[in-house]
């Protein structure tokens, strides 16, 4: 089975709630909400794919440094494995705005991530965020 390596990144905001985006049509697993983040290119660093795709996907800068990991979720799916650590981030420079690859983004308080459809691979993260509120 193919691994595939992507990293994702819990933006916390002043008030304690966690940025989520949602996927938008024409991808796999299209209106499900998730947290921001990306595939990691060959040779790429999980904190310079996750600075990229940041910058990618909601025009905000991040310094790697400000990026601390969290926890990881492992999860088979039909035709590939997904191997996804999670980083947490307090910092960053701008705002985060959608682009094509975002359907729609909102910050929500880490008790209310469950009221959101999200892939099953989300499930591990999001319970382990919800332990650290």
């Amino acid at each position: 089975m193919r691994l595939v390596l992507v990293v994702a990144a819990a933006l916390f905001d002043d008030t304690g709630r966690v940025l989520i985006t949602q996927r938008p049509e024409g991808k796999a697993m299209a209106g499900l909400w998730e947290f921001p983040g990306g595939k990691v290119e060959p040779g790429e660093r999980p904190e310079d794919a996750l600075v990229r795709e940041l910058s990618e996907e909601l025009s905000v800068a991040v310094a790697p440094e400000d990026l601390a990991p969290f926890t990881f979720a492992s999860h088979g799916y039909e035709d590939f494995h997904l191997l996804m650590p999670l980083y947490i981030c307090r910092t960053w420079q701008g705002e985060p705005t959608r682009s094509s690859a975002v359907a729609a983004l909102r910050f929500v308080l880490p008790a209310d991530l469950r009221a959101d459809d999200m892939p099953a691979a989300d499930g591990p993260l999001v319970t382990a965020l919800q332990a650290l509120s």
